[in-house]
């Protein structure tokens, strides 16, 4: 576990927390036991005979920021923010200057030279995790809150960032505390052969918090996919027009169209925006024997971006194309890649090119669409909607890290060892060592359990000034 005093809490540190660059405001943040000394040397309250000291918190004033010869170098306003009850748990002053590129840069030489420092990439979030105003689970929701660029991931953020996954995460750790209690207490007694605890009764809990877990770990490929965009790939042989689809999809002429074969040779990504989700389309090389060694190496991203696909659309070109076909096409593309957690659509292009549709396709739950002709592109649209289900989003608990994702699977084979071992009537003191494994790993997510390796990892990924 770390302690706050091993990670030099008593230095003052400030940051630029808005973009350099052309603007109206910027707004640089200093944060530490020496906040208010700092910013009574550099600042000049506009009201006469007010003392920074004396300020109450939470409040903004107007004032010049002066150099060491009374210079005045801006005129802004100034928030101050009083321990405990800030964003780091610290005294903390944000400054509020006009937008200058030599205002900024005079104003962070003053604060370094009058004992503050530079604060490192998430040093200010991470102070707030070390004086217990957010759990780690809730920092890694600040970082994702500040990258996000749909509103899917933003509400995913929310929700983790407000502790609705903290609080199953609490509920997993009460129990399992609930559990070694139970189990010590036994110990504790031994040698007077009581039982304080119903086996039976512990291996029906331990299912029930197994049920979670494995719920938490099935959650991450749907919850990254919000977070990091939808991968959707487009499949299937040459000229079926898959690239043609792509072009409609975005309404630009993105991916190269051409009636001769493999033209495709790589994968081609773009994203749009549905209902809040941004959506990764993956345009891919055309399935076949080639001898090619360009082509053969494109057909192999292919596979590699199913294999990454949250959805896969299989688009056939039904003008010359057989229902028998397509069904051992489809056999064998299950063969060379797992579908668990996958979904496969099969899209039927080229409807236009056809006098009639034989009912025998409908086994295959396809949608019809003519790429060329821009026809029922909007139900395969709406059929990815459905599978993606964005308001899931409010109704479930999802992870979408994959450090959370290793601790948890790592939690669960603990909860298994500690269901052997109750099966296997082994004795209590070694079934407490697998409990205290899965309340470790469990630790490991919120940050009762930690590192300094794995703190500098995960705020190492922040911007500076957060």
């Amino acid at each position: 576990m770390i302690d706050i005093n091993d990670i030099e809490p008593s230095s003052t540190i400030c940051a630029l927390s808005t973009p350099m660059g052309k603007g109206a405001i910027a707004i640089i943040r200093l944060s530490g036991s020496n906040a208010l000394r700092i910013t009574d040397k550099i600042f000049v309250f506009s009201k006469k005979d007010f003392n920074i000291f004396s300020a109450k918190s939470h409040t903004i004033h107007l004032g010049n920021i002066v150099d060491e010869n009374k210079e005045v170098i801006d005129q802004c306003l100034i928030s101050i923010f009083l321990s405990p009850k800030t964003y780091t748990g610290e005294d903390m002053v944000e400054f509020s200057l006009h937008c200058s590129k030599y205002i900024i840069k005079r104003t962070l030489e003053l604060l370094l030279n009058n004992g503050a420092r530079l604060a490192q990439k998430g040093e200010f979030t991470k102070r707030a995790f070390l004086y217990g105003k957010m759990n780690l689970s809730q920092a890694e929701a600040v970082a994702d809150l500040i990258q996000s660029d749909s509103r899917a991931a933003h509400s995913l953020a929310i929700k983790q960032l407000k502790g609705n996954y903290n609080d199953t995460l609490q509920s997993l750790r009460k129990q399992l505390l609930n559990i070694a209690s139970l189990m010590e207490l036994e110990l504790d007694f031994s040698e007077e052969d009581v039982e304080f605890f119903n086996r039976d009764e512990l291996l029906s809990l331990l299912d029930n918090i197994r049920n979670t877990i494995q719920s938490l770990i099935s959650s991450y490929k749907q919850g990254n996919a919000f977070k990091e965009g939808v991968p959707v790939s487009i499949i299937g042989k040459p000229n079926v027009g898959k690239s043609t689809l792509l072009n409609v999809i975005l309404n630009d002429k993105r991916a190269i169209v051409s009636d001769i074969e493999g033209t495709t040779r790589d994968t081609l990504e773009e994203r749009i925006n549905l209902k809040g989700v941004d959506i990764r389309f993956i345009d891919t090389a055309g399935i076949r024997n080639s001898t090619n060694i360009i082509e053969q190496e494109g057909i192999k991203r292919t596979f590699k971006a199913v294999e990454e696909s949250l959805i896969v659309i299989l688009l056939v070109d039904i003008s010359r194309s057989f229902l028998s076909d397509v069904k051992k096409d489809i056999e064998e593309l299950k063969n060379k890649v797992s579908f668990e957690n996958k979904n496969l659509i099969l899209v039927l292009n080229k409807i236009d090119a056809i006098d009639s549709i034989d009912e025998g396709w409908q086994e295959l739950n396809p949608i019809f669409i003519s790429a060329q002709k821009n026809e029922n592109i909007n139900e395969l649209l709406e059929r990815i909607i459905e599978i993606i289900r964005p308001n899931d989003i409010n109704d479930k608990v999802f992870i979408s890290s994959l450090r959370h994702s290793y601790a948890l699977k790592d939690t669960l084979a603990s909860i298994n060892d500690i269901e052997q071992g109750f099966k296997n009537l082994l004795p209590t003191d070694i079934i407490t060592i697998d409990v205290r494994k899965a309340l470790y790993h469990l630790g490991e997510i919120t940050g009762e359990i930690t590192n300094e390796d794995i703190l500098s990892n995960i705020f190492s990924q922040f911007c500076i000034g957060k």
